[in-house]
């Protein structure tokens, strides 16, 4: 069965954009994920179809109201057991760990806001506020993007499964560098430990050099994870190498 995600929003041109081309496009077609855009515009009530109004008590801006997005969730079949979710920066921090938290669900309804925000009232019908950074964008579908994006290569056959073990964050560390032919390109090469063919030899210096850009770009993300002897031993040459 396919894992669906229902996006609403006011732009789906932004979001058609997204989802008809690369992986998106192949896991649609190989029946992985269903993705359905849904212009909330469309439940106005309103008959000049608009959704925003100015703020009680005042303020800049107009806010979202409430009612075409809740009449748009009703009308969405299974929205009552679908994992509903509103992108706002003052949701949680979206991260890796975050993904996979999600890519449990099999239903997802995303609600994209605009203007000053939506009417407080909003998450009476929602399971999470998720940010995906501390700054301000224009709309929340870069972020619904961003998340949908992120849940779906986690789901299994989108991608090779061997392509996600080794990424920045799903092993906690940041990713080691990588590269592929020709072995020399203006006068730099490729370590001469990749073209050794020595396994072990290789899996070391992938292990040493995604610790050392953890700790020279991340070393924020050290605290977070579990450390071998073999790993602190490795950090120690690495802060010996850097002084």
């Amino acid at each position: 069965m396919a894992v669906r995600f229902d996006i609403l929003t006011l732009f789906p041109e932004m979001i058609e954009g997204m989802i008809n081309s690369s992986i998106l496009k192949r896991a649609i077609d190989k029946k992985l994920i269903e993705i359905n855009i849904i212009n909330f515009r469309q439940y106005s009530t309103n008959k000049h179809l608009t959704v925003d109004d100015y703020a009680y008590g005042g303020g800049a801006g107009m806010l979202i109201s409430v009612e075409p997005i809740h009449l748009a969730l009703k009308d969405i079949e299974g929205f009552e057991k679908a994992y509903k979710i509103l992108t706002s920066p003052s949701g949680k921090i979206f991260n890796q760990q975050m993904a996979e938290r999600l890519s449990q669900n099999n239903h997802f309804i995303i609600i994209c806001g605009h203007y000053e925000g939506i009417d407080e009232r909003i998450n009476n019908y929602i399971d999470e506020e998720i940010s995906i950074g501390d700054y301000i964008l224009t709309g929340g579908e870069i972020p619904a993007c961003a998340i949908v994006d992120a849940i779906s290569r986690l789901i299994p056959g989108v991608i090779s499964d061997d392509s996600t073990t080794g990424e920045s964050f799903t092993m906690g560390l940041l990713e080691y560098p990588q590269y592929t032919r020709p072995p020399i390109y203006d006068g730099k090469a490729v370590p001469d430990v990749l073209l050794s063919g020595h396994h072990a030899k290789i899996e070391k210096w992938k292990r040493y050099q995604a610790l050392k850009k953890t700790y020279l770009r991340r070393p924020d993300l050290l605290t977070k994870i579990a450390l071998t002897k073999d790993d602190l031993k490795m950090l120690e040459e690495i802060k010996n190498e850097k002084d």
